[in-house]
């Protein structure tokens, strides 16, 4: 029996690789006779870089950034001979930050711009960029400032490049854009498809997770609508409805605006580069998993892209998950036959991530010997 193991990372316990090796020997534990192939996955959240760097046989390069507020932090990306992939989460991202730092009117896309200009550096002729795990509300602008951008108020003086600055900008100047941009093709693994505006934009939907009041929100979404005027003046180019293009606090659209980037759902850029289609070639059953399942999976996340997969091959797809909340039938319309919490009893999340891989091979192994179970009782 064939079984292909295509896991996302769980957040703070497990990357992608380790949940893969979990759940693999849960599978191997039952002593059947199965040929396991193991394709870690990401969606442009955590673990983009490391999954790409074994697939692509790439380094990881350590820089020197700025963080959300413009601190010194080491990051890291992925590069090979002529293609970076950098997650902006761990120059600009949330986890940089402790509760009491977030304020999206103050953190900047800033250090994101720097790994761009790094490996821009390096001679790479694509870039691509996961911008899940954001601490930023900036359109962008901070990212572009890194690589040359002007942005200019209404007496012609430069303004930041912070949330907090988006109100003031008047006018964008791309004359000193670094010159390998024009040569250098990107592309955004965006995990949502939200649009830069409205009630499921950027500000409304994502700033209160960084630290937004609602003041401060509505002010983000003026200074965003402000940007995409500036943009569609100045540049020719809408972002206001751009799928995708609020993600990660509008770097998407700026990501498109400045530097010309194609948007991808991250799961489909990820799972064409493993090559998990063939893959799947021939297997039986597809286990996937993430931290949490909910009914926001089936909307871009790497379980439902690896599911949909399955779906298309004919083949069963099993999902796992730390947390499942709420009515998750719907997942099964994307090709998810079962879903199965790893908890097999009440436990403080700490505790439940401390013991996640162990958690995440039992209950592989239970549901892989539920499946046989069935297969002999048909036989």
């Amino acid at each position: 029996m064939k079984v292909v193991v295509a896991p996302n990372a769980f957040k703070g316990s497990l990357s992608a690789a380790e949940a893969a090796r979990a759940m693999s020997e849960g599978v191997s534990r039952l002593g059947a006779v199965c040929h396991i192939v193991e394709a870690p996955v990401a969606d442009g959240g955590d673990g983009l870089a490391e999954i790409l760097t074994g697939v692509m046989n790439g380094q990881m390069r350590t820089v020197t950034v700025r963080n959300p507020l413009g601190e010194p932090v080491e990051a890291d990306y992925c590069l090979t001979t002529d293609v970076a992939v950098i997650e902006m989460a761990t120059a600009s991202g949330l986890a940089l930050l402790s509760s009491a730092q977030l304020n999206p009117l103050l953190t900047s896309t800033y250090g994101t711009g720097e790994l761009l200009a790094d490996a821009l550096a390096q001679g790479v002729k694509r870039i691509i960029v996961g911008i899940g795990g954001s601490a930023t509300n900036d359109g962008g602008i901070g990212m572009a400032a890194a690589l040359g951008v002007k942005f200019l108020d209404s007496n012609g003086e430069p303004v930041g490049c912070t949330g907090g600055d988006l109100e003031k900008i008047n006018r964008i100047d791309l004359s000193c854009l670094n010159p390998a941009v024009r040569e250098t093709l990107f592309e955004v693994a965006c995990d949502v498809d939200n649009p830069l505006l409205g009630e499921h934009g950027a500000a409304r939907v994502y700033a209160p997770q960084k630290g937004a009041d609602p003041g401060q929100v509505e002010r983000l979404e003026a200074g965003l609508a402000n940007l995409a005027a500036v943009i569609s003046r100045d540049r020719g180019i809408e972002v206001r409805d751009l799928p995708g293009g609020g993600a990660a606090g509008g770097l998407g659209a700026g990501l498109h605006a400045f530097l010309g980037a194609k948007l991808r759902p991250g799961v489909e850029l990820v799972l064409d580069l493993v090559g998990l289609d063939k893959k799947m070639e021939g297997a039986d059953l597809v286990l996937t998993a993430e931290g949490r399942l909910d009914r926001q999976t089936a909307f871009g996340k790497a379980p439902a892209g690896v599911a949909k997969l399955a779906k298309a091959h004919g083949i069963p797809c099993f999902a796992f998950a730390g947390g499942i909340s709420g009515d998750v039938s719907s997942l099964r319309d994307v090709g998810i036959t079962a879903v199965f919490p790893i908890c097999r009893e009440p436990m403080k999340l700490e505790q439940a991530m401390r013991q996640g891989y162990a958690l995440l091979a039992d209950a592989t192994e239970q549901a892989v010997r539920a499946y046989l179970a069935g297969l002999s009782r048909k036989i």
